[in-house]
């Protein structure tokens, strides 16, 4: 039995969760699933950051404090998380006096690395972020994602030596001692290492912004949220002297979106080179998800609620379409036509109709009897090494193709006509291979449809057949968006 570490980025909490947070964290619960089916020792960390300007200038206009702010949007995706079925064991908020508290102790212990200095840059308060020259000039002066200008700022800042770490990180990355995949991330981020990494800002005046980390002995700063917020991955384990944290540390993967590849891929791993500790082993970053071929935007009127999803379709039919219909590696598309087309021929159709055909089979002709059930015998090392390189997709192809193939065998071996002439024995081989068959493929699909795959194992894993409660997949509403 081995560890196995998974984390989320933790999202920000200036609005409520959107299908990119509902897929950050399905990436990481079938990794902890699958990793827990298999004997490993897993710990699943999730969670919301909770700091910065945006917070606290989002609050005021909601008339709250940052605070009741913070957790009212902090509420909303852990209700997600419960609804998606997602099974983290530890949920971290930044706000949590544990964490504010490990965080400065690793701010003491980056001292040497950090020194303090005048920083000039532009600066978006929706993104929390500094842009360069460049990225300012082609936008016109003007953030694409939050339509207001960037603000020049020369601050009196606490400096992060960056620069130092250039080429250990550019080692670890592509010796994959520090794995990032897909492979165009990792070309994306040895890109940026290639130019070299610049000293960054690691705080922020109090006065400009209140709500964050007090930097240890200087009243005057708070902790920048972006350096902050990443060390939540070691502050949840109780770094630096817990056992969790010798345990765990370090991370296995790490489930991040592609946008937020170089605080992740850069700045995390310089801030750990820098403790002394070890990097992560593998750091997948995902693509985002549009609806109908467009992005994402409340302007356009196309932003659609994951819990609406849900609601309709249930948990598993939405873990099922975003886990196999939305590319692991690439940007994906979700439309209500598409999903409602995966519902009906592939759910419905095709596991709910092999598994209702099979029931009804060995219902009828055994009176319920299985009998001795074969054991598997389907190479499963493609669907092992899919889930492996984080091609969750991928996986459930293979799945499927068993799905498929063995409505195949069903159609051509005719159960009903061996019925028919009366040979009891060959009947009993054919569905008992096919009841062995089904129990394989809920077996796989304990990772991505937990409760689909513990209904099927319960109708036939004991030998004898157990009815279904009710529909494989319910839905709750026929209509579509």
């Amino acid at each position: 039995m081995g560890k196995f570490y998974v984390t989320t980025a933790i999202p920000y909490v200036n609005d409520k969760p959107h299908l990119g947070h509902a897929m950050l964290h399905l990436y990481a619960d079938v990794l902890a699933r699958y990793h827990r089916q298999i004997g490993d020792k897993v710990l699943f960390a999730a969670g919301t950051d909770e700091h910065g300007g945006k917070i606290a200038e989002k609050a005021a206009e909601a008339k709250l404090t940052p605070q009741q702010f913070a957790d009212q949007v902090s509420r909303s995706f852990i209700a997600l998380l419960k609804e998606l079925n997602i099974s983290n064991d530890r949920f971290i908020r930044t706000t949590d006096a544990s964490h504010e508290h490990r965080a400065q102790l690793i701010w003491k212990n980056l001292a040497k690395y950090i020194y303090k200095g005048t920083y000039e840059g532009w600066y978006c308060t929706g993104d929390e972020e500094f842009f360069s020259e460049q990225t300012v000039k082609a936008n016109n002066g003007v953030c694409p994602d939050h339509n207001r200008p960037y603000e020049k700022l020369r601050e009196e800042n606490y400096l992060f030596a960056l620069s130092k770490f250039t080429a250990q990180i550019k080692e670890a990355i592509e010796t994959d001692g520090f794995k990032v995949i897909p492979d165009s991330r990792k070309h994306e981020i040895l890109s940026l290492l290639k130019s070299g990494l610049e000293d960054i800002s690691v705080s922020r005046p109090k006065d400009k912004i209140s709500w964050g980390v007090p930097v240890p002995g200087d009243k005057d700063q708070v902790m920048y949220v972006w350096f902050e917020a990443l060390m939540n991955y070691i502050t949840v384990l109780g770094y630096p002297d817990q056992p969790d944290f010798k345990l765990f540390w370090p991370a296995d993967v790490q489930v991040i979106g592609k946008n937020i590849l170089r605080f992740h891929a850069a700045i995390w791993p310089a801030m750990l080179i820098g403790l002394g500790l070890p990097l992560p082993k593998q750091l997948y970053a995902h693509g985002f998800i549009e609806v109908d071929g467009k992005k994402m935007s409340k302007s356009l009127g196309n932003v659609v609620d994951p819990l609406d999803v849900i609601a309709k379709y249930g948990t598993d039919t939405f873990r099922y379409f975003f886990l196999r219909h939305i590319s692991s590696y690439e940007d994906g598309d979700f439309s209500w036509a598409r999903l409602e087309a995966a519902y009906n021929d592939e759910l419905a159709d095709q596991l709910g109709n092999a598994v209702g055909r099979v029931a009804a089979m060995i219902k009828n002709y055994q009176k319920g009897l299985i009998g001795d059930i074969p054991a598997p015998d389907h190479d499963i090392a493609p669907f092992q090494q899919a889930l492996a390189d984080c091609r969750f997709d991928r996986a459930v192809e293979e799945i499927w193709d068993q799905v498929k193939g063995l409505n195949q065998y069903i159609d051509e071996t005719k159960p009903w006509e061996i019925a028919k002439a009366g040979d009891a024995d060959h009947l009993r081989e054919v569905l008992a291979y096919a009841a062995a068959s089904l129990i394989e493929i809920a077996t796989l699909l304990t990772p991505f449809l937990p409760e689909t795959s513990a209904n099927i194992l319960a109708v036939f894993n004991t030998g004898v057949l157990k009815p279904l409660p009710g529909p494989l997949f319910p839905k709750h509403e026929t209509k579509t968006g």
